[in-house]
């Protein structure tokens, strides 16, 4: 994972709104929602909706798939995993840890 991915991913999800609908997608699970059952829940406009996820896909967070006449959004995963990881994995590389603190695993 490059240090710009990272970056970029970071940066959607600085905005409140994107980190919201971030979060009630992982909380949705592999199923995924239908993008008007995300925008029932945050009580936004479509296009304020539509704004948002087309950021959180292009940075790969997002994956969005049509199913005849809906659109269904899911949180991917594996690059929630690798952004955490490279948050993680050099912990306290060049130190030692607080006292009573532990190490991510990993």
């Amino acid at each position: 994972m490059t240090i710009e991915t990272v970056a970029r991913q970071l940066e959607a999800l600085g905005s409140p709104m994107r980190l919201r609908i971030y979060r009630i997608l992982v909380r949705a699970g592999a199923e995924g929602l239908a993008v008007g059952r995300i925008q029932e829940k945050l009580d936004i406009p479509a296009s304020t909706l539509s704004h948002h996820c087309r950021r959180l896909v292009e940075t790969g967070l997002v994956s969005q798939e049509r199913q005849g006449t809906t659109l269904i959004c899911r949180a991917v995963y594996p690059a929630m995993a690798d952004l955490i990881g490279f948050l993680s994995e050099e912990c306290c590389a060049d130190g030692s840890l607080p006292p009573g603190e532990t190490a991510p695993p990993g």
